[in-house]
């Protein structure tokens, strides 16, 4: 069953960067929250997605959001790509594709390379926006505005 606008975003765990457990439930529901999945850490246009969510990442913020990003790399890539392009938001590892799995998210050309998605989630945990785009410079923006429009 794939998830849709309008549908409550279901509970996920997983680790972040540093080893620490995560809840989703922690962050969903009670405030606007940014999840993108994205391929790998260290490809050119993965290194430029999370690079544009870092620079606007202060925008966010002022608008009482919170951003996190997905991919299949282990914890310890994870802290790599991190300390190396100073991201300031929590990088998730989803190694087994559980969290991918738990919120329908599929992999993209051809079936050969994980899906970039991005989810736009309201402060209730209601998704109000989900688009799937290869073009990682335009994921940001697209997520920026939708949460200027819900607060």
């Amino acid at each position: 069953m794939k998830l849709e606008v309008g549908d409550v975003l279901p509970n996920f765990k997983g680790t972040d960067q540093d080893g620490n457990e995560f809840n989703s439930a922690d962050v969903i529901g009670k405030k606007p929250c940014v999840l993108f999945f994205y391929p790998k850490d260290f490809t050119p246009g993965c290194t430029s997605e999370v690079c544009n969510f870092r620079d606007s990442y202060q925008d966010f913020q002022d608008l009482g959001a919170e951003v996190i990003g997905i991919s299949g790399d282990s914890e310890a890539s994870h802290k790599k790509f991190s300390l190396k392009y100073e991201l300031p938001y929590t990088l998730l590892s989803d190694s087994k594709g559980s969290i991918r799995k738990k919120l329908s998210v599929k992999k993209s050309l051809f079936g050969l390379i994980p899906g970039r998605e991005t989810f736009v989630i309201d402060k209730n945990g209601v998704i109000q926006m989900r688009f799937n785009n290869l073009d990682a410079s335009r994921n940001m923006k697209k997520a920026l505005k939708k949460v200027k429009d819900l607060v």
